[in-house]
């Protein structure tokens, strides 16, 4: 009797629980999408020149908390400082609800955990872009390390939520050893992607510094050295992103063929053809004279990229990737014996 009612007491709190946790993949991919707004109206403050519409100042703006009389530049700043807020604050939400619907040493409390790791790194490299004046017209080689350093934080970023996504999703943990050259042509795309994001962050600082420039009556002889130096090397970006380009797609095509299923061979179809898009829209890009909505469009694509190679990965290197792949090799012998 008493363990029928010690059942009965304890049934309501694992359906709370499950319940719980069926919702907390719906809210992870809503974070992620959430997250890429803000990064694309983060793209639009650079774009805009509007990064000094706070001054100095971090997080307050303009010294106060609350600006009074704004103007616009101030508000597209402090526009993105809230919701960058809101991002953190989300994040927070997200690792905190995978502690209470998930286990002790879950992959999904991994993936919140490097979340909120990341989003904090995201956090303080945007107050050092203001607090050390990097924003506006500066035209300084910290600049456009710190731009570098901020699209590859971005990416990490990116990949770790949306490999929690992934994970509360229903998805397995993630294996590279014993994976063999599935995981060598996956692992080497993603540095490639990284290395020509990376190149395009310097490269969209350098546009908009140098069309910022020319708009305001400058000429090309008394642009800065570093903005000299970006703009004459503006076309190596492009025949990076076709060369590495390139390398994804064969491995996104070889990873479907050596890892055959639907979700796997669904996912290489998506970025070859995300991919594809994205290049048509560099060009567009270069020939417009990097316009802010166009910049805009290259960075979303850039992103969705980035997206679908990541969750490629997680199909391709789960853990029960490496046991049907030994069971086939297994198979294989059997029957040559």
């Amino acid at each position: 009797m008493r363990a029928i009612q010690k059942r009965a007491s304890r049934a309501p709190g694992k359906e709370e629980s499950m319940l719980t946790r069926n919702r907390f993949p719906l809210y992870t991919w809503g974070v992620l999408i959430y997250n890429l707004l803000v990064i694309l109206w983060g793209a639009f403050v650079r774009a805009t020149g509007s990064g000094a519409g706070c001054g100095s100042h971090w997080p307050l703006c303009n010294g106060e908390v609350i600006p009074r009389a704004p103007a616009v530049e101030t508000m597209v700043e402090f526009t993105h400082r809230l919701t960058s807020g809101v991002a953190l604050l989300m994040v927070v939400g997200m690792l905190v609800w995978s502690y209470r619907a998930y286990p002790r040493g879950h992959i999904v409390r991994r993936g919140a955990l490097l979340s909120m790791v990341f989003i904090i790194t995201e956090a303080l490299l945007g107050a050092g872009l203001v607090l050390f004046e990097l924003v506006a017209h500066n035209a300084s080689l910290t600049r456009a390390v710190s731009m570098a350093a901020h699209l590859l934080n971005t990416f990490i970023l990116l990949a770790c939520i949306t490999l929690t996504g992934w994970w509360s999703s229903g998805g397995e943990p993630i294996r590279l050893r014993g994976q063999g050259a599935v995981a060598s042509w996956l692992m080497t795309g993603m540095v490639g992607l990284i290395l020509v994001g990376m190149t395009g962050a310097v490269i969209a600082l350098g546009d908009t510094l140098f069309f910022a420039h020319t708009r305001a009556g400058g000429s090309e002889e008394d642009l800065a050295p570093l903005v000299a130096a970006i703009v004459s090397i503006r076309m190596m970006h492009p025949a990076l992103a076709i060369g590495i380009g390139a390398f994804v797609v064969v491995a996104a095509w070889y990873t479907s063929t050596a890892r055959p299923g639907a979700t796997t061979r669904w996912l290489a179809i998506a970025l070859t053809a995300l991919y594809a898009v994205q290049l048509v829209a560099g060009y567009v890009n270069v020939a417009l004279q990097a316009p802010v909505w166009m910049q805009l469009v290259h960075l979303f694509l850039a992103d969705a990229v980035w997206i679908a190679l990541v969750l490629l990965a997680a199909s391709a290197l789960r853990v029960s990737a490496i046991t049907a792949e030994t069971r086939a090799a297994a198979s294989m012998v059997g029957a040559k014996g």
